[in-house]
């Protein structure tokens, strides 16, 4: 890859990326024993020397819990291993959250966990020796746990896939690379928006990740200097297995960590890391595909599809109440502000980027919406999973479809976004609709961890307030 990437076109053909099933990990239990032996033969036949794997689950916050087993126990997993349901119970901080119930109160039962077959993925930075591969937890009763980000985005993937419609996602993750120390060696370089002359030494980064990448075959279409000095981001390529590219987002993140530390940095993913540059987000861009792989979303007549306006209504209208998803942390809110292409409203709108959905420029075939406002901080199973709850809600129902952002409108006309996070949360949980599709057991899990965070970082006296001359 050359220096810097800006966006590439789409490819025009979406067939490629279509899969037969609807859910290619969902099998029965010996299917999935077979398949997982045959994963793990032809990984250390490409990979005979690996003596380690790290596996692993994906918290609440999209941190990655797990352990490293020796490769010896690589083919038991096809019985499963244990992992304490609280990780689903754990705060930023790693603290287990007593009064969601799920930690000492119950004796922090385990619980089983299966491997997810096609994650058996090289390591990034050791990829001879080292393996990773990522886990789902069942229930007591065998059956997916209702706590698990992933699970949630599988149940509400199997209520699209029910009704003949395939959400095609591509990703595209912002973050910043800053030196590990601010008094080290390594200067943070000075780039500009879309800059393709970046410095040698974050070019090097840049192109160990992409390397990496393609190694655990996630497939990068771009790189993107950003607007602010050490801010980049990575595209992913649209697929139709969401879930895959969920997966893939967890990894790309850990390899984007691992690899700048190696080189002397710290990859930052917080969504506002400096008040005085750009926040960081996580944009999704969807397509909809039928049962005959057709684009939902095309429009023969050159205008906006029916589909398209009916997905756009439903988005905006959960939008608000999402926000405790989309902004999960304190730190979220401190995103929206005036000026960075944030949006500050449910909005959408054609070729502009201030507005919340952007309907981008494509040819007839690619037509697709881009939602805009999740930070880079998100889960991303979660995030997705709302944006598809919306969607689905707005192609089920008739909705009134909201004016364009550069239209007159009225004042009641204008749908402000939360900017606060209990405002946020509070919205939430009053939300029925979205308590039916993520389950009422995961909303109140979700709100007490959240408020629990929030808490720990208000309960704290600033230096700010320690100089106050009072």
């Amino acid at each position: 890859m050359s220096a810097v990437l800006v966006e590439i076109n789409r490819p025009s053909v979406f067939k490629k990326y279509i899969h037969t099933a609807a859910l290619k990990n969902d099998v029965d239990g010996v299917t999935q024993k077979k398949r997982f032996i045959e994963e793990v033969e032809a990984y250390l036949k490409q990979y005979p020397n690996t003596q380690h794997v790290d596996v692993y689950l994906c918290d609440l916050n999209g941190h990655l819990r797990g352990k490293r087993i020796d490769i010896g126990c690589l083919r038991n997993l096809t019985k499963g291993c244990y992992f304490p349901l609280s990780v689903y119970a754990m705060s930023l901080d790693g603290k287990v959250i007593e009064e969601t119930g799920l930690g000492k109160y119950i004796g922090e039962p385990d619980h089983l966990c299966e491997p997810i077959l096609g994650s058996l993925q090289p390591h990034p930075i050791d990829s001879e020796h080292n393996a990773q591969l990522l886990l789902s937890m069942k229930d007591d009763h065998g059956t997916d746990c209702v706590y698990e980000p992933r699970n949630v985005l599988k149940k509400v993937l199997y209520q699209l896939h029910d009704k003949n419609y395939y959400p095609c996602i591509a990703a595209e993750i912002e973050f910043y690379l800053h030196p590990l120390s601010e008094t080290g060696n390594v200067e943070e370089t000075m780039t500009q928006c879309f800059d393709i002359n970046t410095s040698d030494h974050y070019q090097n980064i840049l192109n160990e990740i992409e390397a990496i990448a393609k190694r655990q075959r996630i497939h990068i279409t771009g790189i993107v200097s950003e607007s602010s000095s050490g801010q980049y981001e990575i595209n992913l390529q649209h697929i139709t297995d969401v879930l895959t590219l969920c997966d893939q987002i967890m990894l790309l993140k850990r390899t984007i960590k691992l690899v700048a530390n190696k080189h002397g940095l710290r990859a930052n993913f917080l969504a506002k890391p400096d008040m005085h540059k750009a926040g960081s987000g996580m944009h999704f861009h969807m397509s909809l595909l039928d049962h005959n792989q057709q684009n939902i979303f095309s429009s023969s007549q050159g205008n906006i599809a029916d589909a398209l306006l009916k997905a756009v209504s439903g988005l905006l209208l959960l939008m608000p109440d999402s926000m405790a998803i989309l902004a999960p942390n304190l730190n979220s809110f401190r995103r929206f502000k005036l000026g960075h292409h944030v949006p500050l409203e449910a909005s959408w709108g054609l070729n502009n980027r201030n507005v919340a959905i952007r309907i981008p420029c494509s040819d007839q075939e690619n037509q697709r919406l881009e939602y805009r406002v999740a930070g880079a901080d998100c889960n991303p199973y979660l995030a997705v999973a709302t944006i598809l709850i919306g969607t689905l809600h707005g192609l089920t129902h008739q909705l009134n479809i909201p004016k364009q952002a550069h239209q007159l409108k009225l004042k009641s006309e204008h749908v402000l976004l939360p900017t606060e996070q209990m405002q946020a949360l509070k919205l939430f949980k009053a939300n029925q609709l979205l308590t039916e599709y993520l389950g009422k057991a995961f909303v109140e899990l979700w709100c007490t961890v959240k408020q629990a965070e929030y808490q720990s970082v208000y309960s704290q006296i600033t230096a700010i307030e320690k100089n106050w001359d009072i």
